[in-house]
C-alpha cells in the first residue's frame, strides 16, 4: 500500500519535518503580528519581512506536506485544505501588497491578525 517509493522511516522524516517548518511559518507570522498589537492600537503597526516571510513559509510547507501526505497514502481532508489555503491567500495578498507602507490599517491589521488566529484553530480543531 503505502510507503512504497520512500519507505516508513524517511517518508515519516520528511513529513515531521516539513511540519516544524510550517509551524516555525505560522510562529513567525503570528508573532509579527503578536509584537505589533501596540502599535496597533496607536495606528502605526506595519506588515514586517518576517510575517510576509511566515506566510510564504506557511504556503510553501504546506502544499509539500499536502503532497508528502498523498504520496504515503494518507487521508487529507480536501475541503479543510481548501479553506486553510484560501485563508492563507488573502492573508499572504494582504501582508504583500502593504508590506512597504509605512503604516498598516488597523482593520487590515487585526484581520490578518484574526485569519492566522482562525487558521491555527482550523488546523488543530478541524478533524
Amino acid at each position: 500500500m503505502g510507503r512504497v517509493w520512500l519507505g516508513s522511516g524517511l517518508m515519516d522524516v520528511l513529513i515531521h519535518l516539513f511540519v516544524g517548518l510550517h509551524i516555525i511559518g505560522i510562529a513567525s507570522l503570528l508573532g509579527g503580528f503578536l509584537t505589533q498589537m501596540k502599535a496597533m492600537g496607536e495606528g502605526t503597526a506595519r506588515f514586517s519581512p518576517a510575517m510576509l516571510h511566515g506566510a510564504l513559509t506557511m504556503l510553501v510547507t504546506g502544499v509539500i506536506l499536502v503532497g508528502l501526505n498523498q504520496a504515503d497514502d494518507q487521508p487529507v481532508d480536501n475541503i479543510k485544505i481548501g479553506v486553510k489555503l484560501a485563508l492563507l491567500i488573502v492573508i499572504l495578498g494582504l501582508v504583500y501588497v502593504k508590506r512597504d507602507e509605512e503604516k498598516a490599517e488597523k482593520g487590515l491589521f487585526g484581520l490578518v491578525g484574526l485569519l492566522t488566529t482562525a487558521n491555527v484553530f482550523i488546523a488543530v480543531l478541524w478533524t
